[in-house]
């Protein structure tokens, strides 16, 4: 991918009303534009942290600390779909940047938890960033490629931001392998439909696809959920 584009000058001040690009493209499989995944997760804000409740316990928190502890410390950090913040607390030492978050809402929850200092929010769509080409050292993304209308425009915009040798680190769920995975097919015209969620999602396949070098994947529950580290 050729890195000559620049967009913006660097990672903006906080602001929670930053403008969102009005070209959203979309792949074959998208099914909803992107300001009515916007409107969706505005709608869903209120409840999002007690519905996540159980599976924080359960095990989401355990593995959300085990994916930001890959991001180097010190470094300048990008997180897409920051949602209301759930990552927050396990920012490594001295890490700054930017969480991105397409929803309104969701950032002004985000907003209410304690987060490193130098952390801004910023409210952006995933498919084009208003930041600069290598403008971070990593990043990271929790439970958001799901639900991204155009995971390719998503994922190349990652590597474009990402400066060469930078650490990019996803938490999802995805399409298991075997014969769960034709299930997970035939669940997707359900969960698409009903909360614009795509379970069958391959992303270590789409990271790769974008020019990414996967370096670790750790799988759990017979492969639906993936830890996936990359290096651009």
């Amino acid at each position: 991918m050729t890195r000559g584009r620049k967009r913006g000058t660097g990672v903006p001040p906080v602001n929670l009303a930053l403008p969102l690009p009005t070209d959203h493209g979309r792949d074959a499989r998208a099914t909803r534009p992107c300001h009515t995944m916007r409107a969706l997760y505005d709608d869903i804000a209120p409840r999002y942290d007690a519905a996540m409740k159980p599976l924080e316990r359960w095990f989401l928190s355990k593995w959300r600390a085990k994916a930001l502890a890959h991001l180097p410390p010190h470094s300048r950090v990008l997180e897409v779909g920051a949602g209301t913040g759930l990552n927050f607390q396990f920012y490594p030492p001295g890490a700054y940047g930017v969480a991105s978050e397409l929803s309104r809402e969701m950032l002004r929850l985000a907003n209410l938890k304690n987060k490193p200092a130098r952390l801004s929010l910023v409210q952006n769509d995933a498919e084009s960033m208003p930041f600069a080409d290598a403008s971070f050292e990593a990043a990271v993304a929790t439970l958001v490629f799901c639900s991204i209308p155009s995971p390719a425009k998503a994922f190349a915009e990652l590597r474009r931001v990402i400066a060469p040798g930078g650490t990019v680190v996803f938490l999802e769920h995805v399409r298991p392998r075997g014969p769960l995975g034709p299930i997970f097919d035939a669940l997707n015209f359900v969960t698409v439909r009903l909360c614009g969620d795509h379970c069958n999602r391959r992303t270590a396949d789409g990271a790769r696809e974008a020019g990414m070098k996967i370096e670790i994947i750790e799988q759990r529950f017979l492969g639906i959920f993936n830890l996936i580290v990359c290096k651009v």
